[in-house]
């Protein structure tokens, strides 16, 4: 048990059963220390008799036998009335501690008579009786050993009585084990409350695996009942609960100002309100003899509510252990509050981080990391650099979910890392897919780039009004945004190491648009009353040319679907490449017939040369679309075969 931080909490009522056991405990071992001062003595004085043996005492105090027969067998004569030991100062220390114990158990179940016992403790050590010194003199040995001393109080003597007052109060707090808690003291009305607790605290303890921490205490003490946990193993990290009728009091401390915030956010969906988080000083606890203190208070209509309150405290325990072990190790792979977001889900979805520690942690990432993705991450990178944001944060819960579950089962670590390692690919694959998506809506602007000249051409054909100026400022828009969408897509690419075949893809949807672009502002300067003949050219070619770009877009969505194992994408995101070639052949054949009707025409400068750049330029653009048809189908067969 915590003493410490219980007492600075006030609460020392709810050690007294731990204490008086620790005071037992310490007087077993005090009287074997006492037998092997006067088993010394005796060697001593008749080195040729055999040392007595000590060892079956020992081991029922829970004491190394061998360190008591070390400090007997060596013992000796210095001069006519000292005796020097192996480890007799050490001894010394250790009867002085298991004194103390005791004195600590009485004082906390009758404080009158512990102080009494410790003015008798006070005047032994004064009198030098307890110094931890290498030699001792034989008078000093009788004092402390003997019952009765005509000089003054003896060590054993006082041992004798503190035994007794154990024994009374170890008789006033009986225990009983509660669904796993150590209670005493407890009115019927307790019990249920306390049992409330455990079954929350049962449902999650499981999840802590191998690391020590979550007992429980339950006592009644001033009118209240108190239940304390010890949580894990850190020295003021504890929780106290006290409840009086419906009325539910939280007292936690903890080293860690942002665990005990996160403790606080696991029960936001009780109307508890908590006090300020108020930093307190104590010697020996925390790395600067300090820890932080809050106060939950909830106040329940019915015992139903106040036990479902109880549950959740219990279970939200299991989750601070090595909390802040787990934040900083996420943090060298995401943001600070993005660690703290991901361990709070795994708390809420009753999955914690306990198995992820246990399972290696950090090894485990990392060794994810080395045989998944050895290239597209760099030693120290983190994941959310890497993965972006979102992707990172939903991988690292599933590494939590999958070494929780694994343990849980049974399964080993390398079926774990097996599973780590392939959600990783996963992970990588969904960044390409999300680079082909900016590619996707490359294609997109390139389809709307053919709409426009299209519907231009359309209005010539017609008569309607044919703004060429608008025209061309609307696709100049077009283009400029498309190379945005390029800037930002290759800096990606090189910052995570994508597969180069996407830059590729972009630089060859950015060629397509260039041209397209080039096509517009060519339109934009067709004279208004241009042959019908050759406007019908024209808008073959564009149909032509929409036909490329709404494929394309097609063979990337596909593709976009191919790594997560969907065939019939990959079927037809191939398809798609044939239909680009295709297109790209027809669009020669449509180029030509319009370059054959202006030669045979004999058209104005204007005219002829207006209407064969716009034909040569819509061909280059499908001719770009057909090398990115290839190097789509070099992307897709890289997918297949992984």
């Amino acid at each position: 048990m915590k003493t410490q931080i219980i007492e600075e909490l006030g609460q020392g009522g709810i050690l007294l059963p731990t204490l008086v056991a620790e005071g037992l405990a310490a007087n077993d071992r005090i009287k074997v220390r006492m037998s092997a001062l006067q088993a010394a003595a005796h060697h001593a004085r008749e080195p040729d008799r055999p040392a007595s043996d000590l060892s079956v005492e020992s081991q029922i105090a829970g004491i190394a036998p061998a360190a008591i027969a070390t400090l007997i067998s060596g013992a000796h004569m210095v001069g006519q009335d000292r005796v020097a030991a192996p480890n007799l100062a050490k001894l010394m220390k250790e009867i002085q501690d298991d004194a103390g114990a005791m004195i600590r158990a009485v004082v906390a179940g009758a404080p009158d008579e512990g102080r009494k016992v410790t003015t008798r403790l006070d005047t032994i050590r004064g009198a030098g009786l307890l110094d931890a010194t290498s030699e001792i003199e034989l008078a000093r040995i009788a004092r402390l050993t003997g019952v009765t001393d005509s000089t003054g109080d003896s060590l054993h003597r006082m041992v004798m009585d503190l035994h007794k007052k154990l024994n009374v109060l170890a008789a006033s707090c009986s225990e009983e084990v509660l669904d796993g808690a150590h209670v005493f003291g407890l009115h019927g009305e307790d019990r249920s409350a306390v049992e409330a607790f455990m079954k929350g605290l049962n449902q999650t303890r499981g999840l802590k695996f191998n690391h020590p921490g979550l007992d429980t205490m339950a006592t009644r003490s001033g009118g209240r009942l108190l239940i304390q946990n010890d949580i894990g193993t850190t020295d003021a990290h504890v929780v106290v609960i006290a409840v009086k009728k419906h009325a539910v009091t939280v007292t936690y401390t903890d080293v860690h100002l942002a665990r005990a915030e996160f403790f606080i956010s696991l029960f936001d969906g009780f109307e508890a309100t908590w006090s300020g988080l108020d930093r307190h000083t104590a010697a020996g606890l925390g790395e600067d003899n300090s820890f932080y203190l809050v106060t939950g208070q909830f106040q329940a209509k019915h015992a139903a509510d106040r036990n479902e309150f109880l549950a959740a405290v219990g279970a939200a325990l299991v989750f601070l252990i090595d909390w802040n072990k787990a934040r900083k190790l996420l943090r060298t792979w995401v943001a600070k509050d993005d660690a703290a977001r991901i361990l709070e889900w795994a708390a809420r979805h009753r999955i914690g981080h306990r198995g992820f520690l246990e399972l290696g942690g950090n090894e485990l990432l990392g060794s994810a990391v080395r045989n998944a993705a050895p290239s597209r991450i760099g030693f120290g990178e983190r994941l959310d650099q890497a993965l972006g944001r979102s992707a990172a944060i939903d991988f690292l819960k599933a590494a939590l979910r999958a070494s929780t579950e694994a343990l849980l089962a049974g399964r080993s670590v390398r079926t774990v890392r097996d599973q780590i390692e392939a959600d990783l690919v996963r992970h990588l694959d969904r960044v390409d897919g999300a680079l082909l998506a900016a590619v996707l809506r490359q294609v997109g602007l390139a389809h709307d780039l053919v709409t426009a000249i299209a519907r231009h051409i359309a209005a010539l054909r017609t008569g309607q009004p044919a703004d060429g100026t608008l025209l061309a400022g609307r696709c100049a828009a077009i283009e400029q945004k498309a190379d945005r969408i390029a800037l930002e897509s290759r800096n990606e690419v090189d910052r995570l190491d994508a597969r180069p075949v996407i830059g590729q893809l972009i630089g060859r949807a950015e060629e397509a648009i260039d041209e397209l672009e080039q096509a517009a502002f060519v339109a934009s300067l067709l004279p208004a009353r241009t042959d019908p003949a050759l406007l019908a050219s024209l808008a073959e070619l564009c149909a032509v040319a929409a036909t490329a770009a709404e494929t394309a877009a097609n063979g990337v969505a596909a593709a976009i679907d191919v790594p997560e194992g969907r065939r019939i994408d990959s079927e037809d995101a191939l398809a798609a490449v044939t239909r680009l070639i295709d297109a790209e052949h027809a669009a020669d054949t449509k180029e030509r017939a319009t370059t054959t009707l202006v030669f045979r025409g004999g058209y104005d400068v204007a005219t002829s040369l207006s209407v064969l750049e716009l034909a040569r330029a819509m061909e280059r653009a499908t001719d770009r679309f057909a090398a990115f048809g290839h190097l789509l189908r070099r992307h897709i067969m890289i997918d297949l075969a992984a």
